[in-house]
């Protein structure tokens, strides 16, 4: 249970929406990044030599960023609109759920990338070989590890 001694149900709430708002400061700035790589990219003299392939990839992995930005920023921008307005305890239900799906969208844009990106350095086999790797530690570290540390405290 997430409670501290002596807090009461409004104190626990505000306490959670800060700490949700500070950790999305945190993955916000990694999102932007990814995301300015993504549109320089494409107007790089290469980018008319790359394959279908490739571009279907980069496209993936483009659209999936917005995503995750658009999901990751959302939080904050409900919470200023709803300021002061109550209802606490169901935004910050609403705003988690959108923070997951937008780290999930994030490790899908950054999958993409890194494919995209081994697949010009060495090829698609070891493309897809290594966004494997790094898509399974994602997945391990984001999702699996915490689910599995969740169930062993019930």
């Amino acid at each position: 249970m997430d409670r501290r001694e002596g807090e009461t149900q409004r104190e626990r709430e505000i306490r959670n929406m800060d700490e949700l708002l500070q950790e999305l400061r945190v993955v916000l700035p990694g999102v932007q990044v990814l995301f300015a790589f993504l549109l320089v990219v494409v107007f790089s003299e290469r980018f008319d030599e790359v394959s279908a392939l490739q571009r279907g990839v980069y496209l993936a992995a483009l659209l999936c960023t917005t995503l995750a930005a658009a999901l990751l920023i959302a939080p904050t921008a409900q919470h200023r609109v709803l300021w002061r307005q109550g209802a606490r305890a169901q935004r910050l239900r609403i705003a988690n759920g959108l923070a997951i799906l937008g780290t999930a969208f994030l490790a899908a844009g950054m999958g993409c990338a890194i494919f995209l990106v081994t697949d010009v350095i060495y090829g698609s086999l070891a493309a897809a070989v290594v966004t494997g790797v790094v898509v399974a530690v994602f997945v391990g570290l984001w999702y699996a590890l915490p689910l599995y540390q969740r169930l062993r405290r019930r």
